[in-house]
């Protein structure tokens, strides 16, 4: 157990940190499974609505230290992949 005043900060700062970066996460997993949902049912336009929403929150993300930038660049791009294919599918 902490001592010291500024370790005991520290154990109180890292316990709001951890709820905080597990809340980000967590929103960003339920934003991929409703682009896969979209997905997976065949509407593209809300593919593309998700998608968008995706992105932005990834981006938002990435901007704290809750997710590397490259991951959530492959995350995007993974998904952009799948979204691009699934409107080529459908499209011709």
């Amino acid at each position: 157990m902490a001592h010291s005043l500024s370790a005991k900060k520290r154990v109180r700062q890292n316990a709001v940190h951890r709820l905080r970066n597990r809340a980000r996460k967590s929103m960003v997993k339920t934003q991929i499974k409703n682009l896969e949902s979209a997905l997976s049912a065949g509407d593209v336009n809300k593919a593309q609505e998700q998608f968008q929403s995706l992105t932005r929150k990834l981006d938002k993300i990435a901007s704290t230290s809750t997710l590397h930038k490259n991951t959530a660049s492959r995350i995007k791009s993974r998904m952009a992949r799948r979204v691009n294919a699934m409107q080529s599918k459908v499209g011709g």
